[in-house]
């Protein structure tokens, strides 16, 4: 009689691990409210910014603060786009696109060498790299002032691009290392036995290969730049010269702050980084996730 007990239950098991078989799961409560709750500190601040923009500076010590205003008004940005906020609009897509492409254009040359690069040249090559992200940006603003100055770049936009793309290097070549290494080395092989140098590797296998990296590490890059204040605070001094962050201190006063004004400045700062981020936001998981797939 135990035979047909056994052959029943192992026909049990086999119908339930059936690989078609769908399986009910309990919902996972726990990690659904601790999502909406992630979702709730960000996106309340964001909320607070555009409605508090849209106030007047009256009616901003008044009333609930997350409440939409009776009167939505558009003065503050009127005011901010006549307060000079082009020219300082301007100087920080000019400083962001210039750092961003010697960064990224440097960084994939100087990653292919490490990859592909044999001998001991190439391995510390990658340690000088990852010794530069130990570094932090605050210790070295003494020497940095001390150099630009004897260079004659002080109070110019060479003096913010330049140290801008020396500690963006380090973080962007890391990351660009670890995509390279995914690349099938039969690829590189193949074209090394049809001819092709280097340069052609690195430009019709390596770059088109890279993409989603090249975005990942060319938005990082820009939002730390745009997003920058100790540069501009030491390395310039001309109103002409301010930046996005350092124009925001055209909005205090001696004794009081337009809080309504800085907030639509940082609405209207933050809107490049943003397209920048929907338009490449299809590419930024893998690059992010490069070399971790071995």
């Amino acid at each position: 009689m135990a035979a047909p007990t056994t052959i029943a239950t192992s026909g049990h098991r086999s119908r339930a691990s059936a690989p078609g078989r769908r399986v009910r799961r309990l919902p996972n409560i726990g990690a659904g409210i601790g999502g909406f709750v992630w979702l709730a500190v960000i996106i309340v601040p964001i909320y607070y910014v555009v409605i508090s923009s849209l106030r007047g500076q009256a009616g901003f010590f008044s009333g609930n603060p997350l409440a939409i205003p009776d009167h939505v008004s558009l003065d503050k940005y009127a005011l901010v786009l006549q307060s000079g906020f082009g020219r300082y609009f301007l100087n920080s897509v000019v400083i962001t696109v210039a750092s961003v492409v010697v960064t990224v254009a440097l960084s994939l040359m100087a990653a292919y060498a490490v990859v592909r690069g044999e001998g001991r040249i190439a391995r510390m090559s990658f340690s000088a790299f990852l010794l530069g992200l130990a570094i932090p940006v605050h210790a070295t603003i003494i020497p940095l002032y001390y150099m630009i100055t004897r260079l004659h770049l002080y109070d110019s936009l060479l003096a913010l691009i330049l140290p801008s793309i020396g500690f963006a290097i380090p973080i962007t070549v890391l990351i660009l290392a670890n995509f390279i290494r995914d690349i099938p080395k039969e690829l590189f092989e193949s074209m090394r036995m049809d001819g092709a140098t280097d340069w052609v590797m690195l430009w019709r296998l390596v770059l088109p290969l890279a993409r989603p990296a090249l975005v990942t590490v060319g938005i990082y890059d820009a939002l730390h730049v745009w997003n920058g204040f100790l540069f501009p605070l030491i390395l310039t001094q001309s109103a002409d010269l301010r930046v996005l962050p350092m124009a925001l201190w055209a909005f205090q006063g001696e004794f009081t702050v337009d809080v309504p004004a800085v907030l639509a400045a940082v609405v209207l700062s933050t809107l490049p980084m943003l397209v920048a981020y929907v338009l490449g936001r299809r590419h930024l998981v893998r690059g992010l996730t490069a070399g971790f797939s071995k």
